[in-house]
């Protein structure tokens, strides 16, 4: 059994987290700190003790892993004091705020033999988890061009904020989930391009990116907007003998807005309208179209790793490399907004 506190009863600690950890019957959720008890507004899940007093999650000797889900600002000082209370550690993305504070965490955690990892979800998104199996099944060829999209219609957002703060970025916010996918499955890029933009001018919150990855002949693009009123695919993929196109997102965040947990068996699953399009010519030039059935995708997987690192010994699947790459990444592609 591993054994669970969290630090922070918000949003992320209730929508993305809990949902999954409580359908695992090897992990056991015991304490649950939240600093302002008094704007609690989720729902208490059985058996969890929920506390005001921070000790109680850092010094209880039941505990083996303390999930930090707060604001980004305040995840390197919490890491640090998990950390120092030889606790091991997960925390909500963005990592930290530098590249400089994630080594920190990481020797940290190396010196007392501890696990820290950042909780990236979306690898285990069913969209990327389909492309992953379209390229591995080889029918496109040798890939050439692969476009990853993740848009909203929210220009509210960034109407509403008039000064530029990097670590408030759209970048930051979001690319820290897209930019890990392209890492997690295609390594260290040759060459990056970035185009991150202040779509309302200089000063204002960048509300735009266009990076692209270069991997040999193969470019990965990764786009994003707060001004696309029609989204574009979530994922095109191209080779030299085809293409695959899936229109929609993972359905993982959808249902859990909805309160449709994943207690249900079709929490996430793509219905047919939902698959992606397969188009490719055959080794004897025929041309074929066809639907591909979804990979259902499951954020609880980083929980299922996480058991077996700290559990079973077993190398960690989202690397300390990985993140410091993303982290770096993350840090030049917005370093020149004003």
């Amino acid at each position: 059994m591993l054994t669970i506190g969290y630090i922070g009863n918000g949003k992320s600690t209730n929508r993305y987290h809990l949902p999954f950890v409580i359908q695992r019957e090897n992990i056991k959720v015991k304490t649950i700190y939240q600093r302002n008890p008094e704007h609690e507004v989720w729902d208490r899940i059985e058996g969890a003790n929920y506390t005001s007093n921070l000790d109680e999650v850092l010094t209880d000797n039941d505990i083996d892993l303390i999930v930090v889900c707060t604001r980004h600002d305040s995840h390197y000082e919490y890491a640090k004091m998990v950390l120092k209370h030889n606790k091991h550690c997960l925390v909500e993305k963005p990592f930290m705020e530098t590249s400089k504070q994630a080594r920190e965490i990481f020797d940290l955690a190396k010196e007392k033999g501890l696990i820290v990892q950042a909780y990236q979800n979306r690898r285990f998104d069913s969209d990327f988890l389909t492309v992953q199996k379209v390229i591995e099944e080889g029918r496109l060829g040798d890939l050439i061009e692969l476009e990853m999209h993740f848009d909203y219609y929210r220009p509210e957002v960034p109407e509403t904020i008039k000064k530029f703060n990097s670590l408030n970025s759209y970048l930051y916010g979001h690319a820290c989930h897209t930019i890990d996918q392209v890492i997690s499955y295609f390594g260290k890029p040759d060459n990056i391009h970035y185009d991150v933009r202040q779509l309302l001018g200089v000063g204002r919150m960048n509300d735009y990116f266009d990076i692209d990855l270069y991997y040999g002949t193969l470019k990965v693009s990764v786009k994003s907007s707060y001004f696309r009123i029609k989204e574009r695919p979530s994922f095109v993929l191209y080779g030299k003998k085809g293409c695959f196109i899936k229109e929609t997102k993972d359905r993982q965040e959808e249902h859990l807005k909805l309160f449709y947990m994943p207690s249900n068996k079709d929490f996430g699953v793509d219905n047919l309208e939902h698959y992606g399009t397969l188009t490719y010519i055959d080794g004897e030039g025929t041309m074929h179209e066809e639907k591909v059935k979804s990979v259902n995708g499951d954020y609880g997987r980083v929980y299922d790793d996480l058991y077996e690192t700290i559990v079973n010994g077993k190398s960690k699947t989202i690397t300390d490399e990985q993140i410091m790459l993303q982290m770096q990444i993350l840090e030049t592609g917005i370093k020149n907004l004003i």
